[in-house]
């Protein structure tokens, strides 16, 4: 049997060609819509990135201050311990704690039944040796005028040699007696001014102006001066207190006499106290124990913070500073006063010419490199001198920033922005 091929049916091939519009005004519709389609292919390939997200702080003017940080106590300007000279028992104390005394005003009286039996007796015994040199001043006068008898006697030969030596030898004894009796005078006038002296301390009176800040004895205790003065109550002048700051070793070479300083206290961060400062002491307090076990310490002193101690006096006329309360103290080492004043975090490298390089945001929030002159750099802030304007957004970080954010205060310094009352962080 004989086969065939099996005969494929032929392929169709359908060509369709574009039908262009036949009217011109659709010609041009058609042509407007591929020019605007090329446009803005154009548009999208020439378009300029979009803005990085930046952290800026705006330069703005303000105050500014560069200070030494240091911890300091308040001490009372000048403290006394009001002892007992006398001893004794208290038989009245006439202070109470708190109480403002005067110069010469009692404060306690100790009982003085032993101190006036010594004046008696020291009384009595000066009169006594008194009356004996009056005895003897007698005594001398009849000296005296047996002495002259003899001299003119002696002179009309009507009397011995030996009997006018007599009378001489007397004479002179007569007069050394009266000497001697008068040094016994000045011996008991002596003891009957100490006997007084003895009885006045039985009397302990204000010795200054003050404040009672301590009653250390009481009413009825029995005090013994006889080999330390012991204290009845502790007296200080308050109208004027004494900061004694202290500062570390690292600070201390920045700070001199008559820099201006001011602190706050616990009780009233807002409320500064300004002053002077009035000395650096030029050892630690800590060497007066160090002297007395410095072979012990010497091989711990390279790991012990030093500090030395600053002092300066404040008013205080109110009564609202008081002894051994807490200070924060700042001591001025440079401040400037309406300036123009940026984060110090925005700061980049110093160049060679001493110019710090910034980056600053343009009108496109771009960031532009900009070389500025810095004055006061505090570690929080610091002072343009020239480069920017006020107003311009200085760089301060990139990416999910925020803006205005300006740092921390580094350093030990602080800083004060914007107008008077407002203060910037402490440490």
């Amino acid at each position: 049997m004989l086969t065939t091929p099996m005969h494929r049916p032929a392929e169709l091939t359908i060509i369709v060609k574009p039908r262009l519009p036949r009217t011109r005004r659709a010609r041009l519709l058609l042509l407007l819509v591929v020019v605007i389609l090329i446009a803005a292919i154009v548009a999208w390939m020439l378009r300029k990135p979009a803005a990085p997200t930046l952290a800026t702080s705006p330069v703005s003017r303000g105050d500014i201050e560069q200070t030494v940080e240091a911890t300091g106590v308040i001490d009372a300007y000048k403290l006394v311990s009001v002892g007992a000279q006398a001893s004794g028992q208290i038989k009245s104390l006439k202070v109470q704690l708190g109480d403002t005394v005067k110069e010469g005003d009692l404060i306690a009286e100790i009982d003085a039944t032993t101190q006036q039996n010594q004046v008696l007796n020291a009384q009595a015994s000066l009169d006594q040796v008194k009356a004996q040199r009056a005895v003897q001043q007698a005594s001398l006068r009849e000296a005296e005028l047996e002495f002259a008898r003899q001299q003119q006697m002696l002179a009309a030969e009507a009397t011995s040699r030996a009997e006018f030596d007599a009378a001489d030898a007397q004479l002179r004894t007569a007069r050394a007696q009266i000497q001697s009796f008068d040094a016994q005078i000045k011996g008991r006038e002596t003891e009957l001014g100490t006997a007084r002296a003895n009885l006045a301390y039985t009397r302990i009176t204000a010795p200054m102006d003050g404040t009672v800040v301590a009653v250390v004895a009481e009413e009825g205790r029995t005090v013994n001066a006889n080999q330390t003065a012991p204290t009845i109550v502790m007296l200080a002048r308050l109208d004027l207190v004494t900061v004694n700051a202290e500062v570390s070793e690292a600070d201390v070479v920045k700070i001199k006499a008559g820099m201006p300083v001011y602190f706050t206290t616990l009780g009233e961060p807002d409320r500064k106290f300004h002053a002077t400062l009035r000395q650096i002491n030029p050892a630690p307090a800590s060497i007066a124990n160090d002297s007395s076990s410095s072979s012990s310490s010497s091989s711990s002193s390279s790991s012990t913070a030093v500090y030395y101690n600053a002092l300066f006096d404040v008013e205080n006329p109110d009564g609202t500073l008081r002894i051994d309360m807490t200070a924060q103290v700042s001591v001025m080492l440079k401040q400037a006063k309406d300036v123009l004043i940026i984060p110090a975090v925005a700061l980049g490298p110093k160049t060679r010419d001493g110019q710090y390089m910034v980056r600053v945001a343009d009108a496109d929030g771009m960031p532009a490199p900009r070389k500025v002159k810095i004055g006061i750099n505090n570690g929080a802030n610091a002072e343009v001198l020239s480069g920017l304007a006020e107003g311009d957004k200085v760089i301060v970080g990139e990416g999910g920033g925020l803006q205005g954010t300006g740092g921390g205060n580094r350093g030990g310094s602080t800083v004060r922005i914007g107008g008077p009352g407002m203060g910037g962080p402490r440490r």
